[in-house]
């Protein structure tokens, strides 16, 4: 299968997106050691981060005993749990405070950030554990309703925290909403193959930093590793995935939507034209990227507010 024509799939600006990240974080850096990764990967986030929106204020203390930040506009009922992406290997608080900036203020609700710990001196399913530990001393500490929420491998944990939760912390959890998660879908197919060698994301990066996460060899049917590896998709709360075009990741929304509809369950799953992974960085400069962020807000909102469908068309 021949590569898609990215020149022909990427507009203008998200090409200019790509050349400034690139100039911080280099297509080759999964060579690097991983204390230069995050380096190069904060520094890249950095360079991107946006100002608060006014009114916005912000605490850190852990929940959990996970370090964790939140975000708060106005009093609310709401919680959203967000899980920042990095491939389980870089990012923290500071990598994706904007973005938790940007959703306090514009759904009103109070939105915590965790910490989770990152592999290799964290290995699954250490993350997990901590992203479920945060989870539920949130719910615990804070009355009212909860969304999950997270980008990349941040969405994997958003995921694998609603299996989780069955059971446990039942009616509690309005909604999870997923921006191009990686949820463990089938390799053979679908965007896997299409998207295989994608700008940002390739399926070689996806398997560096697998290993790295596992610690050697991935476990199987373990759903707290990989919410598509579960056997039982009845009982989640109401899910938006939204994903992009060029990724490698994008079937796995698809899979996931389709997993929860054919247990009766309330999914949707939004592909986002010409954009790539991590195009949150994007919003800025890019008006298909401030779009992707639109929807991603407003599906938020939606959820926390107890609406369905939970995006518009």
């Amino acid at each position: 299968m021949s590569d898609p024509d990215y020149g022909v799939l990427l507009d203008d600006e998200i090409r200019a997106y790509m050349k400034r990240s690139d100039e911080f974080y280099p297509p080759d850096a999964v060579g690097l050691t991983i204390e230069d990764q995050r380096a190069v990967y904060n520094k890249m986030c950095a360079a991107f981060h946006q100002p608060h929106p006014d009114g916005v204020q912000t605490w850190d203390a852990p929940f959990g005993g996970v370090p964790c930040r939140r975000y708060e506009v106005v009093a609310s009922d709401v919680t959203v749990v967000y899980y920042h992406g990095g491939g389980f290997v870089v990012g923290g608080l500071e990598s994706h405070d904007d973005v938790c900036a940007e959703i306090c203020a514009r759904t009103g609700y109070r939105v915590i950030s965790v910490d989770y710990g990152l592999a290799p001196e964290v290995v699954f399913p250490g993350c997990f554990n901590d992203a479920y530990s945060a989870f539920e001393n949130i719910a615990k500490t804070y009355s009212g309703d909860i969304v999950l929420a997270g980008d990349s491998a941040g969405g994997n944990l958003a995921a694998a925290v609603a299996h989780h939760a069955r059971g446990r912390v039942d009616g509690r959890i309005k909604g999870q909403l997923l921006i191009y998660p990686g949820l463990g879908g089938d390799r053979t197919q679908g965007s896997y193959l299409r998207h295989a060698n994608a700008p940002q994301l390739t399926v070689a990066d996806m398997e560096f930093y697998q290993q790295v996460r596992s610690g050697g060899e991935p476990p199987k049917d373990d759903p707290r590793y990989a919410p598509l590896q579960d056997t039982d998709f009845a009982g989640l709360p109401p899910s938006v995935m939204i994903t992009a075009e060029c990724d490698p990741l994008s079937s796995d929304g698809e899979a996931y939507r389709d997993a929860i509809l054919a247990a009766c369950g309330q999914a949707v799953w939004v592909e986002e034209a010409g954009l790539v992974h991590g195009c949150l960085r994007a919003r800025v400069m890019s008006r298909r990227a401030a779009a992707f962020f639109d929807r991603v807000v407003d599906a938020i909102s939606r959820l926390g507010a107890g609406e369905w469908p939970a995006t518009r068309p």
